[in-house]
């Protein structure tokens, strides 16, 4: 027991001590289990929602994890948190139901039934499989379902959301059908990231920056007409110039035979340098720069300095290829990288494609989808893998006598975030959906003004990303997913004219048969559809077009939610460009307004050293380490406790850390329960009236807890939780009250008004501690909540904050001067402690010399003053009276004090030196007062 008292065996059954089944010492692994089966045994889950049935909705709308491993770290983070945040809701008298979702379809999965094909060497028909992506998937959400659910995460379980179930793959096609009804989809033939080892277009959210080496080249375009560029520069006739070029710098050489144009920045200033007879157009600010990298010497600068727009349709000859291609103007060329200047090829980048639009540019086809040279570019290169044909470009570049330099250099670049693969863009018809129609992007910039974001820095993030992404492309060439059920015209590439109407039967099958009937329905036969006109489109849809548009498919369906509107989302910062990006969209499309009224956002989990946890650094700590070793409260605690705004860092010294906490709020509600072993609200509840002023104070404290800390659960600062619960454990209560009550309760007798007017202010306590603790460690109370006197509902989980009546409001002040002269006197006992003159406080008597300012007040508690001080006598005398050596308080004016071993002898029962012991011949070691508790009607105390 943390709270410990000696006594002498001679008294020992004299005392009222404290008694409980509630242990310590208990396996809280194994307890975890148990009260896991009895939330599953009693459906823990419906008798929330049955008693919340009536309060107001609050839904936090579950973003879908992927169905594929384990849960790691960061999961569990997730749904710990989501499940605090829907916990505090419903003691807030909300109803917050949970509806738990996972994200079925797309790329992981067909890649591990791909490995799984190649293993066994097995060829399948797409809709083989396709049942075994769903089978997998299936696999895959019962077992993340069964370690959510251990980590005390109450929810629907048995009625979760998958992106794969019928009924949601069919909404998902209607949230299409409302998007094409309104004009906003398109298909163009568009450069977009492509994993040429997925074979597939990719999201932004599926590229990740790593570096990587590139070779980097100034490739020279040899001007057409030099006396036009000359003039460009002020020049008015050719003195010596036999040739001039313009200097691009390039790190994906592999593009140079899609060149279509050279590009500079229209307001950059560019400079003409003459070296042995040839010119060279380079930017000016990197001027320096050029002549160190390309050692030139004996240069000298001719003519004027020129803005880029004065070079506009200057024209050039290819490096190597039989054509030409003009100079055009563009403002994302930059000073950062190379000579402001780059080549522009439309077919492989996105700012290259803009441009070529604008000016009309040819687009050629150079590679295949899996990043294979076509035979017809250039005999060296044909059918040749571009990660593979810098050699070749080199050769040819040095034939043609073109290269000015190279050098190997070391940049972010994007990545396909499964394969680790570099990704790249490439021109395939993609289906998009056009931010800009009806002015869709600065409706959507002006909607995330009107959403709370948390912390407020996402904001800014989301606003910069809205601002900058391109059209979203929401198609991939992929097997597993929700079709796009389209047909277009093969010439014009125009849909259907009856769409809509093929959309809906196809949406009404699907949620009858799933998305294969899309793939197997002879669609002549079915639809009517002439095939010799139009062509069935196979592409599916991107992932986070499933996962965005769940607010239709999902919180408009579910009659327990029948709301297209989420009051949170609440996911990791990633998802701004991912889940929170798609979901508002669409939202705004579909209803012009945003599918959620908050956005709360989560750092990733670090170890202790700041790094991201990952397997190949071999960080990683595994949730079910944690629970399997410590217990799922000891990872929720870690989780709340952290500032999960920002990176988490999980190690063993914050589990450690974490461990210690636990320890002294289970302690001290331990020693709570303990003393109210005989207690029953309903029998020994004392009124108000009839309480200790210390008493009714701390039921002030614990009122004033709970308030705080129910605005700290609002604004989702757990954080802080964990801190008041932690200092109210360890100072108001082990450094204080506990302290300060165990005279009463060790030494009075049971049905005594003080004892009782104790045991009802640690029964107040109990009551809020329980409740301030269920959101996060929700295993400890529900343990607790069984060890309560009185009768009370099944879970704590069902129930709302106590209320506590306002008349136990006290003044303040006066407890606050009373803390600090009990500090000030406890300055002058360490002193005497050190010193070996007394070993105990209670050894200790106390004079306080006060004025006349603080002289009510003390006197007004004269009789309690003793046992507030843990002492065995107190005095108050006049201040002038004080002597020499006494100790003047700097902290209160008008205060002195003395301490001083205190007369009589030691009372063997209570501990308190008094004169009156020893005076009584039948019991000699007990003093007064000891002997009236024992065997007379009992002191009595000071109530008011």
């Amino acid at each position: 027991m943390f709270y410990k008292i000696n006594i002498m065996n001679k008294y020992k059954n004299t005392l009222n001590l404290p008694n409980t089944k509630f242990s310590m010492k208990a396996n809280l692994v194994k307890k975890e289990i148990d009260i896991l089966n009895n939330w599953n045994k009693g459906n823990l889950y419906l008798k929330i929602r049955s008693s919340k049935k009536n309060r107001k909705l609050f839904i936090l709308h579950d973003g879908p994890p992927y169905a594929n491993g384990n849960i790691h770290i960061g999961h569990a983070m997730n749904k710990i948190i989501k499940d605090i945040i829907i916990k505090s809701k419903s003691l807030g008298n909300y109803n917050a139901p949970y509806i738990p979702g996972w994200d079925c379809h797309g790329l992981p999965i067909e890649h591990v039934i791909e490995k799984n094909i190649d293993v066994f060497k097995k060829k399948l028909l797409l809709n083989d499989f396709r049942k075994l992506c769903r089978q997998y998937a299936n696999t895959q959400v019962n077992k993340q379902k069964e370690e959510f659910i251990r980590l005390g995460v109450v929810a629907d379980w048995d009625n979760p959301y998958l992106t794969m179930d019928y009924s949601n793959e069919a909404n998902i096609i209607r949230a299409l059908i409302k998007i094409i009804k309104k004009g906003y989809l398109y298909r163009e033939c568009f450069p977009v990231y492509w994993c040429v080892k997925c074979q597939s277009s990719l999201a932004e959210a599926e590229v990740e920056y790593c570096n990587k080496t590139s070779l980097s080249a100034d490739i020279l375009f040899k001007s057409i007409d030099i006396k036009d560029v000359l003039s460009r520069f002020g020049i008015c006739e050719n003195k010596n110039f036999k040739s001039i070029y313009c200097v691009a710098w390039s790190t994906t050489l592999w593009t140079v035979p899609a060149n279509s144009a050279l590009c500079v920045h229209p307001n950059l200033s560019y400079i003409l340098l003459f070296h042995n007879n040839y010119g060279y157009i380079i930017s000016e600010n990197k001027f320096s720069e050029f002549i160190f990298r390309v050692n030139i010497k004996n240069y000298s600068i001719v003519g004027n300095i020129c803005k880029g727009k004065k070079l506009e349709f200057l024209y050039f000859f290819h490096p190597f290829l039989d054509d030409k291609v003009p100079l055009v103007l563009s403002d994302h060329v930059n000073l950062y990288e190379g000579n402001a200047i780059i080549h522009i090829a439309p077919n492989h980048g996105l700012d290259d494609y803009l441009v070529g639009k604008r000016y009309k540019l040819r687009s050629n086809d150079i590679i295949d989808s899996y990043g294979n040279y076509l035979c017809n570019v250039h005999s060296l290169l044909s059918k040749l893998n571009i990660f593979d044909a810098n050699n070749n470009l080199l050769e040819i570049f040095y034939k043609k006598n073109i290269l000015l330099h190279s050098k190997e250099i070391e940049h972010s670049y994007p990545y396909c975030w499964r394969h680790k693969y570099p990704v790249i863009f490439f021109s395939t018809y993609q289906w998009f959906i056009n931010l800009e129609k009806n002015n869709l992007r600065k409706k959507i910039l002006k909607e995330i003004e009107n959403v709370i974001w948390l912390p407020t820095w996402s904001k800014n993030n989301m606003l910069s990303m809205v601002s900058k992404r391109p059209n979203w492309c929401i198609s991939r060439q992929r097997n597993w997913g929700v079709p796009i059920p389209l047909f277009i015209n093969k010439n014009t590439g125009d849909l259907h004219p009856n769409t809509i109407y093929l959309m809906k039967k196809v949406a009404d099958l699907v949620e009858l048969n799933g998305v294969d009937i899309w793939w197997e329905i002879d669609h002549v036969k079915f639809f009517n559809i002439n095939e010799k006109e139009y062509i069935k489109i196979v592409d599916v849809l991107d992932v986070w077009f499933d996962s965005g548009a769940t607010f239709y498919s999902v919180l408009s369906k579910r009659k327990e939610l029948n709301n297209f509107f989420a009051d949170i989302y609440f996911e990791g910062s990633d998802q701004h460009r991912g889940w929170f990006m798609s979901s508002l969209i669409i939202s705004m499309i579909i209803n012009n307004k945003s599918p959620y009224r908050q956005v709360l956002t989560h750092g990733f989990v670090v170890d202790s050293l700041g790094h991201k946890m990952s397997k190949s650094l071999g960080n990683i700590i595994e949730p079910s380490y944690i629970i399997n070793k410590f217990g799922a409260d000891i990872l929720r605690l870690c989780i709340a406790y952290s500032d999960y705004f920002n990176e988490i860092s999980i190690s063993n010294d914050i589990l450690s850390t974490s461990i210690s906490i636990y320890r002294r709020i289970r302690n001290t509600i331990r020693f709570l329960l303990a003393n109210l072993n005989d207690f029953d609200p309903k029998i020994n509840i004392v009124d108000k009236c009839d309480m200790l002023l210390l008493d009714k104070w701390m039921i002030y404290c614990i009122k004033k807890l709970q308030n705080d800390i129910i605005d700290l659960y609002n604004n989702y600062n757990f954080h802080d939780v964990v801190k008041k619960l932690v200092h109210f454990c360890s100072i108001d209560m082990g450094s204080f009250y506990l302290d300060i009550i165990k005279d009463r309760r060790y030494t009075l007798k049971n049905n005594n008004i003080a004892n009782l007017s104790c045991q009802t202010t640690i029964y107040y306590i109990l009551e809020v501690l329980v409740r301030c603790i269920s959101p996060i460690l929700s295993f400890t109370a529900d343990e607790i909540w069984r060890f309560l006197p009185g009768k009370r509902t099944e879970y704590i989980f069902t129930e709302t904050w106590i209320n506590i009546d306002d008349n136990y409001i006290v003044d303040n002040n006066i407890w606050y001067t009373l803390l600090v002269i009990k500090n000030e006197i406890n300055k002058i006992i360490e002193k005497l402690r050190f010193n070996k003159i007394i070993f105990n406080s209670l050894d200790c008597l106390v004079i306080l010399y006060i004025t006349n300012k603080i002289n009510d007040l003390l006197y007004y508690l004269i009789k309690e003053l003793k046992f507030f001080f843990l002492v065995s006598y107190v005095s108050i005398m006049d201040y002038s009276l004080s002597p020499v050596d006494s100790y003047k308080s700097n902290i209160i004016d008008g205060l002195k004090i003395i301490v001083r071993k205190a007369y009589g002898n030691k009372c063997a029962r209570c501990w308190h030196y008094d004169i009156s012991v020893g005076k009584s011949l039948d019991y000699i070691d007990l003093c007064k007062r000891c002997i009236i508790n024992l065997y007379g009607e009992g002191e009595k105390r000071f109530f008011i």
